[in-house]
């Protein structure tokens, strides 16, 4: 008997429960189908889009029966900002626009000049802490946050800019150093603490039960977002949510929480993606938000012209008429041009009409039901009644790569090689690393794929790496723990020596050199990289600590030497641990 190999995937397309859900409009299929849509896909046919509607209305109503829906929460005014939250950043908590880490301070005013020029402003904040570099030691994802000097400042100078915050709260963290009360507990303290207003659920649809009272504990109004499809169950207490790696049909479909509930914000993402002029088409014409991302775990992903321009203009009749895309009674697919390349929404409260147009090839001028149109290839368009309000589209869509720069590595020349010292001849060497998102040395690991998912999101890549520049000799017994990166260079500086680079180290270990018996600890070595926005440098050696229980942890026990561990540096002392120590390096004449 012959077993089918199972067909790899095609990293490139959505997988199947990404696909939009089709809306069959035979009126004896089941509505219960829908439920766990994440896109309503829409008919081909216009002939078809009444129907279409009528049919999701059946089923937004079925659904609110079913479910015994309660929209008290919604009702609320301390929840009201959530409506307007259209534009949201996920940033890296060390990234070089939020953190100056030479004058070792937060300079929120910095990156919010530089987001409300780029990207018209952002109305939330996402302040990514822990992932990719817990694991490192037993510090847990609350420690993340607690030991950061400023972090309350921090959080009250975006409050002062009307930039609501999110903390980040990691489920799978479950093998670091626990805390004396439960995640729900220990979560809601936190936010107490900083003075935060929501929690995104990383890698959670929907929050736990006791969450929900935990933080209603602290003080009204803070909100949870959940990833991906939240279940219709959990809408009544999820003001907002992320619609990571949503594929629309070919005509533009309805975003099932966004259509169940109105007053509901989603955030489209793609995280690997140069191009997000679908997320920006689908948001405008569901009267939804975005997720801005563009330091992914220590990738550069940023955003070209010709997007962020869009977000700018879809943000000024966005954030204008909130309360009307919130509220009024929403036609989408309302019309479109006689080839639909053009589509249109239509809100409306009995008073004014906001009507929301995209275009999705070519320019075209003509009529779009009764609106007298004139829009560039795959621009944007808005109406409130008949006149044009708004009208953008085109620009430079190539992608703003960035430059990963190496901080070069001091010379310290002897004429001899030092007690406890050893020399290495240099010789091109292959390191290997674990993938985990990060990458290696500042290339996007992913581009343009769809959710890479393991085991290609943990796989191990080898790295050629040439011979290093000449005879060095290397310590061969480690040095002190619980030094971060500066104060590790200092302390060789202080002796007459430096660090190895990672690939000194490697070769000294391959070849026998290093003694490495007693407690084993990640060494640090020079390799410090920045594209400007991500300081990273690279450890060695592996170390006994290893924390279990999730695959998102950095790696941990001892490695071999070819293996390189990519680590995102962080600022405010967070850098130091006991499980780091480094060794020293001399260059031979």
């Amino acid at each position: 008997m012959t077993i089918p190999h199972e067909q790899p995937r095609d990293p490139w397309s959505p997988r199947p429960i990404d696909l939009p859900t089709p809306v069959l409009l035979d009126p004896g299929v089941p509505l219960e189908r829908l439920d766990g849509a994440k896109v309503f896909a829409a008919p081909d046919d216009p002939d078809d889009w009444p129907a279409w509607r009528e049919l999701l209305r059946r089923w937004r109503d079925d659904a609110r029966e079913r479910f015994a829906y309660d929209d008290t929460a919604y009702g609320l005014a301390e929840f009201e900002w959530t409506r307007s939250c259209f534009s949201v950043a996920l940033v890296w908590l060390w990234d070089e626009l939020l953190y100056d880490h030479d004058q070792v301070r937060f300079t929120p005013e910095r990156f919010c000049a530089e987001s409300e020029r780029e990207f018209g402003g952002f109305d939330g904040i996402v302040l990514w802490h822990a992932y990719p570099v817990i694991g490192i030691d037993e510090r847990n994802q609350f420690d993340y946050y607690r030991d950061v000097p400023g972090m309350r400042e921090l959080v009250d100078a975006f409050h002062a800019r009307d930039v609501r915050v999110f903390v980040d709260y990691n489920p799978w963290d479950v093998g670091t150093r626990r805390e004396t009360v439960d995640d729900d507990l220990a979560l809601g303290k936190l936010m107490q603490e900083l003075g935060a207003d929501g929690v995104f659920l990383d890698t959670m649809k929907e929050a736990r039960p006791g969450l929900r009272a935990a933080v209603d504990a602290v003080r009204p109004g803070l909100a949870f977002e959940g990833e991906s499809t939240l279940p219709l169950a959990r809408v009544c207490d999820h003001h907002l949510s992320w619609a990571q790696w949503f594929s629309d049909s070919d005509v533009p479909g309805v975003l099932r929480a966004r259509w169940f509930e109105q007053r509901h914000m989603l955030h489209h993402t793609r995280r690997w993606n140069r191009d997000h002029l679908e997320e920006l088409h689908s948001a405008w014409l569901n009267g939804v938000g975005v997720l801005v991302w563009e330091n992914v775990f220590g990738a550069w992903v940023g955003w070209n012209e010709r997007d962020k321009a869009l977000l700018r203009a879809m943000l000024s009749i966005q954030r204008r008429y909130a309360e009307l895309l919130a509220t009024g009674e929403w036609t989408p697919l309302a019309a479109a041009s006689p080839d639909t390349r053009v589509v249109a929404s239509r809100w409306t409260d009995g008073v004014t009409t906001l009507w929301a147009l995209a275009n999705r090839g070519a320019a075209y001028t003509g009529t779009i039901g009764e609106l007298e149109v004139e829009i560039p290839v795959q621009g944007i368009a808005a109406f409130v009644g008949s006149e044009q309000v708004l009208v953008a589209g085109g620009g430079d869509a190539s992608f703003p790569a960035r430059e990963t720069v190496r901080v070069p590595a001091p010379v310290v020349p002897v004429a001899a090689v030092p007690e406890g010292f050893a020399a290495v001849e240099p010789r091109p060497l292959t390191a290997v690393f674990r993938r985990r998102e990060t990458g290696t040395y500042g290339e996007a690991p992913y581009v343009e794929e769809w959710k890479p998912l393991p085991p290609r999101l943990h796989d191990f890549v080898e790295v050629e790496r040439p011979a290093p520049r000449g005879q060095f000799a290397i310590s061969v017994r480690g040095s002190e723990t619980g030094l971060d990166l500066a104060a590790a260079r200092a302390y060789a500086a202080s002796v007459g020596a430096r660090l190895p680079t990672e690939d000194e180290w490697q070769l000294a270990a391959e070849a026998g050199l290093l003694d490495l018996s007693g407690p084993s600890v990640w060494n640090w070595t020079e390799s410090e990289h920045s594209d400007g926005r991500t300081r990273f440098a690279i450890l060695k050696g592996g170390c006994d600590w290893r924390a279990e229980g999730s695959d998102w942890y950095v790696d941990g026990g001892p490695q071999e030497p070819s293996y390189s561990l990519k680590l995102l540096l962080l600022g405010g002392g967070l850098a130091r641990s006991e499980r780091i120590g480094f060794r020293l390096a001399v260059d031979l004449r």
